[in-house]
């Protein structure tokens, strides 16, 4: 049995794509699009590029997955319950030349495999966002995730854009937010410094992006804070300068540096193990 995502009765399951809003009522499914100036800034916003798989959670008819294709070169996968729908964004594909590129299938949104993304984009109500969170944030770091009107409750958005949408037919108001956000890399815990750094530790705490910790060295200790933005972390400048470091595999390579620790380029922290790096 396919799991449905659970939503407030009164609301009567709304299941929105990121191509239109539909609600599922017996066998009566409205079906509202979403504006195509909406649609293009959400691929926009993610700096959807040739070498980007698209991901449309709920696709609808099938309109951001083709536009990605059509106008970004992308290659794209939408995922969308009614069959009916699903055949009229195949036939919309093959209309506008990029049936290789934009696939489409009759698939329940929590069954689906969202690795092979490297940009997920979703028009879906609060509650389906939070569902989805857990699996969002387990996807490779760099990964984007676009959002029409609705948040991730504590995982604040990167960024938003709101645009005037003079013909909106849901919600109060005649405008639209695009949320943006990137998977960041896990890098909470500690890391002992390697050559120049050598004498230097980071002991971090993470809450999605954002990364806050100790710069410790020979028993002194200084407040850093930073965001991870993929796998790159850029913390706020102190009295000895700030970072940007990149997670590989199990360092943070120190890729740029200002004030004293510029000199740091091209070193890297490793994770540590127990309390402290010397033991």
């Amino acid at each position: 049995m396919k799991r449905r995502a659970l939503v407030p009765t009164l609301l009567l399951a709304l299941s929105l794509g990121a191509g239109g809003a539909r609600a599922q009522v017996g066998e009566e499914v409205p079906f509202i699009t979403s504006p195509d100036n909406v649609t293009l800034e959400m691929l926009r916003l993610a700096g959807v590029g040739p070498r980007d798989h698209v991901i449309d959670l709920g696709s609808g008819d099938g309109r951001i997955v083709i536009l990605a294709a059509r106008r970004f070169g992308a290659t794209g996968l939408g995922v969308e319950l009614s069959p009916q729908l699903v055949e009229v964004s195949r036939k919309s594909a093959q209309a506008a030349g990029v049936a290789d590129r934009a696939k489409f299938a009759v698939q329940d949104l929590f069954e689906t495999d969202l690795a092979p993304a490297s940009v997920v984009t979703m028009y879906l109500l609060p509650e389906v966002n939070l569902q989805l969170r857990p699996a969002l944030l387990k996807l490779r770091p760099g990964t984007r995730v676009v959002s029409h009107d609705w948040d991730m409750g504590d995982w604040k958005p990167d960024h938003t854009s709101k645009l005037d949408v003079p013909d909106k037919q849901v919600g109060l108001t005649k405008t639209s937010q695009v949320h943006l956000w990137t998977v960041p890399a896990q890098v909470e815990g500690l890391w002992c410094g390697t050559g120049p750094l050598r004498d230097f530790s980071l002991k971090l705490t993470q809450h999605h992006q954002d990364v806050e910790g100790e710069l410790l060295r020979k028993g002194r200790s200084r407040t850093i804070a930073g965001k991870m933005e993929g796998n790159v972390l850029r913390t706020q400048s102190t009295k000895v300068g700030a970072l940007v470091l990149e997670k590989q595999g199990e360092e943070l390579k120190v890729t740029d540096g200002e004030g004293p620790l510029a000199l740091a380029r091209g070193t890297a922290f490793r994770r540590g193990e127990g309390e402290s790096c010397t033991g």
